[in-house]
């Protein structure tokens, strides 16, 4: 095990540690959770309803729980001493994400099973999940780290959650009206729109919300880094 592997575990134990007495971001699980089991007790779940499930899974849980945690660290100013410390930027940030990625997948597996959701293919499904989860897990960097507090952080995330979350709601209002039709290029849209194409077995369509889903987890995590090295530089 080298050096830059023992500080990225480091970091992601003592977030471990931290997650666990954090009861309000323990609770924030519960959310897409109780959401499935409401859906699974309604009956026939059609597949705009398991990836609302999913998409929330990414807002209330990926970005809240990244961004609350960071916010933690800065509100404790325990985040500059890890700046200051010789860990690298990607062994903090990878660090950092780790957590928040475990319990996202755990999340999404637990909320599958409650709903019944079988993907027809678990490898590319799982792609598109990660895609995804990586644009949440930089969006919530981002935000814990212009945020002060927790508190602070909990409620610049409410609009993302809405947003992204419930934001499959949006598709029809967007094919409705032409002004808003670049919603339909939001990252949880294209996760759906490649999950439609998936259960038509169209792969050869499945590049494009692909593509677009990797747009938007690049930049996002581009954001995320000078953010985070320009906080660095002013301390």
């Amino acid at each position: 095990m080298n050096l830059s592997i023992q500080r990225t575990l480091a970091i992601f134990l003592k977030d471990v540690k931290d997650v666990t007495r954090n009861l309000f971001v323990t609770t924030t699980l519960l959310v897409p959770i109780l959401l499935a089991i409401a859906y699974r007790n309604l009956g026939d779940i059609t597949l705009e309803i398991h990836y609302t499930v999913i998409n929330l899974t990414f807002s209330s849980v990926t970005a809240f729980v990244q961004c609350t945690l960071i916010a933690e660290e800065k509100e404790k100013n325990t985040l500059r001493t890890l700046m200051l410390s010789p860990a690298t930027t990607s062994e903090i940030l990878l660090g950092k994400s780790l957590l928040s990625l475990l319990i996202t997948l755990i999340t999404i597996l637990l909320c599958i099973q409650i709903t019944g959701y079988v993907p027809e293919h678990v490898g590319l499904f799982a792609l598109g999940i990660i895609g995804s989860c990586l644009f949440y897990l930089a969006l919530g960097t981002v935000l814990g780290l212009i945020t002060k507090s927790v508190m602070e952080a909990s409620v610049v995330v409410l609009p993302i959650m809405f947003l992204f979350g419930f934001g499959t709601m949006l598709e029809t209002l967007a094919s409705n009206n032409a002004y808003l039709k670049l919603l339909e290029y939001l990252p949880n849209l294209q996760l759906l729109r490649f999950a439609e194409l998936l259960e038509q077995q169209k792969f050869t369509s499945l590049g494009l919300p692909l593509l677009v889903i990797g747009i938007w987890s690049v930049l996002s995590a581009l954001l995320a880094v000078m953010v985070y090295r320009k906080q660095l530089n002013s301390r």
